[in-house]
């Protein structure tokens, strides 16, 4: 007898419990409701009153660096102001393999460099303060062009520059 006393007072309150709603259901859903309706109404406001979208200016900052496609081979070269640090002198066209802003780093490829039978050069770049390591360097874009494809295998970011000093 008991147990069926405790079977349904168990039954009876699960019933009392899932068929009342909760006091928080009830207040979410009247500020939903109330929400939609400020959104309604402000939508009808804004109807007559045309919105003027706002648009930043777009800023142009002046180019450091430039690229150069001559459109015989299509093979970019960039074009900076350089100036010797450590070689011979720069010709019309160079293979870089290196940059570092510290000049021992670019020193260290260099004599590396030169270990391996290239005339290397170190020159600077003062407008972003780069050391360029310099592997080889060219008056004719296609010796240039062959040399840093050879430079690759070693050096995978090697590029070429043009010298307009």
């Amino acid at each position: 007898m008991k147990k069926y006393m405790v079977l349904c007072a168990g039954l009876c309150a699960a019933v009392a419990f899932t068929s009342c709603k909760s006091s928080k259901e009830t207040a979410y859903r009247k500020m939903y409701e109330k929400a939609q309706l400020q959104d309604q109404n402000g939508a009808e406001q804004n109807q007559g009153n045309e919105e003027i979208a706002v648009v930043a200016p777009v800023v142009e900052k002046p180019a450091t660096e430039t690229v150069v496609v001559d459109n015989a081979d299509n093979v970019p070269v960039r074009q900076e102001n350089l100036s010797v640090v450590s070689g011979n002198g720069l010709r019309n066209f160079s293979v870089v393999v290196g940059s570092f802003s510290v000049r021992a780093n670019a020193e260290g490829l260099q004599s590396t460099l030169k270990s391996r039978g290239y005339d290397a050069q170190v020159a600077y770049n003062s407008s972003n303060q780069m050391y360029r390591v310099v592997a080889s360097t060219f008056d004719v874009k296609t010796d240039a062009v062959r040399s840093r494809n050879e430079l690759r295998a070693q050096y995978p970011d090697a590029w070429l520059l043009f010298n307009n000093n």
